[in-house]
């Protein structure tokens, strides 16, 4: 059987590590490519000031637009080459972290992102939008960054919902390898491989893998609500610390090494609502999480232990709560139609999974969602 396991070659977390840039840069020669919003190059200018001239080292920035379009990707990818820059850094959230991968396209590059709201920072896969804002395709490179530079203090300081949304997304990440172990499904290698019947030939999860999401699901449930706390003050504790690894580098790892399943197919299905436009991925994949417990009949126990952690760090637990206040019996088949089409990870639930089945456990769930979260109320 063949496995993989894919990381970043070096993952450094701490308060002010942003102050230690420059040392990696100069690893790999002087001159950074700095890709980032202009906002959140401006929350952290006074560190990257400080670390330039500690390192001696020059910063080019590339004025990012904003949107990781392959127009903005082959613009950058000129500045880049007039200027003969030594390694590519992504400094910011999502998009701006995407397109230094596509920039860079694997190859001496650094990621700094300044929120914990996704695992994207760790992964070596990118998405594409066109100029206006919609989905174009993914991109995969042939490593995963060569530094992920996490610093606490930086995050601290972000507004807490993108934290907790953060926590949205590593909630799924236990259950999703789970699934992919029990079905012995292939996972997002990035491997070459065969094609039989539109499937993909190529590598199964690792212990290790299971293991990071396991413990990033321990370490929700132990710390989710003593990091809000911290992140509300603006302080970092090492509830904060742990969170911030486990949305990061558990969850990223746990995800890409150990595979996705219904939860983010149930989220990709949910993005064809417009209602749920104005809320983060995390937040749409803490219901998708909770529709796959329904959909494999998960425990009871297992069932209500995720919803109340879901009540407790004010996560998603039922449709309204990502915008959805009604859903029609054909946008619900369109969800699950969308939710399961070929490639979706959905297949790599532990069996057969159907249209029909898929709207059911969304149905299902909205309604114990509901229920749940009134009785929590109350």
């Amino acid at each position: 059987m063949r496995k993989a396991y894919i990381c970043p070659t070096k993952y450094v977390q701490g308060e002010d590590e942003i102050l230690n840039l420059g040392y990696f840069v100069k690893t790999f020669g002087k001159r950074a490519l700095l890709i980032g919003h202009l906002d959140d190059i401006a929350r952290v200018k006074d560190k990257l000031d400080t670390t330039k001239e500690r390192f001696n080292i020059e910063f080019i920035e590339s004025g990012f637009s904003g949107e990781c379009s392959r127009q903005e990707v082959a613009r950058i990818k000129n500045i880049a080459k007039e200027n003969q820059c030594d390694c590519t850094i992504g400094i910011g959230g999502g998009k701006a972290i995407d397109t230094a991968k596509c920039v860079a396209e694997g190859e001496n590059i650094i990621i700094v992102p300044t929120i914990a709201a996704t695992d994207a920072p760790t992964s070596h896969s990118a998405v594409l939008y066109t100029t206006d804002g919609a989905f174009d395709d993914y991109a995969y490179f042939k490593q995963s960054p060569s530094v992920v530079l996490v610093d606490t203090k930086v995050i601290a300081n972000a507004p807490t919902r993108f934290l907790i949304s953060g926590m949205g997304d590593a909630l799924s990440t236990y259950f999703e390898a789970r699934a992919t172990s029990l079905s012995y499904s292939n996972v997002n290698a990035g491997l070459p491989c065969g094609t039989r019947e539109g499937l993909c030939e190529g590598a199964k999860g690792t212990n290790a893998a299971f293991a990071f999401a396991k413990l990033c699901y321990e370490t929700l449930l132990e710390n989710g609500e003593k990091a809000i706390q911290a992140s509300e003050a603006n302080v970092v504790t090492q509830a904060l610390e742990n969170i911030v690894e486990a949305n990061i580098l558990l969850s990223g790892i746990g995800f890409e090494s150990g595979g996705l399943a219904g939860a983010h197919a149930i989220h990709d299905g949910l993005t064809i609502l417009e209602g749920t436009h104005k809320y983060f991925h995390g937040e749409k994949v803490a219901f998708g999480t909770i529709a796959q417990l329904v959909l494999e009949n998960a425990s009871t126990e297992e069932l209500y232990e995720v919803l109340d952690f879901c009540m407790r760090i004010g996560l998603p637990v039922c449709l309204e709560d990502i915008g959805v206040n009604a859903i029609s019996e054909e946008e619900l088949m369109a969800v699950a139609k969308k939710a399961c089409i070929l490639e979706e990870s959905i297949h790599s639930m532990p069996f057969p999974v159907t249209v029909e089945q898929v709207a059911a456990a969304i149905t299902t769930a909205d309604k114990i969602g509901k229920k749940y979260k009134e009785a929590y109320n109350s």
